[in-house]
């Protein structure tokens, strides 16, 4: 009994991380995409005043 127990909450400890590990991958996806169309855009209005 004991041991489903522990198991029980092993999974749930593990199934716990990987939804945070996801939404932090999520959220730094995010920003990535952000910067990097901030930088497009700050690449495309350089390359106009030349």
């Amino acid at each position: 009994m004991a041991d489903n127990y522990l198991e029980e909450k092993y999974e749930q400890l593990l199934k716990r991380k990987r939804s945070e590990h996801e939404a932090k991958c999520r959220i730094w996806k995010k920003r990535l995409d952000a910067y990097r169309k901030k930088i497009e855009e700050e690449n495309k209005a350089g390359e106009k005043n030349f």
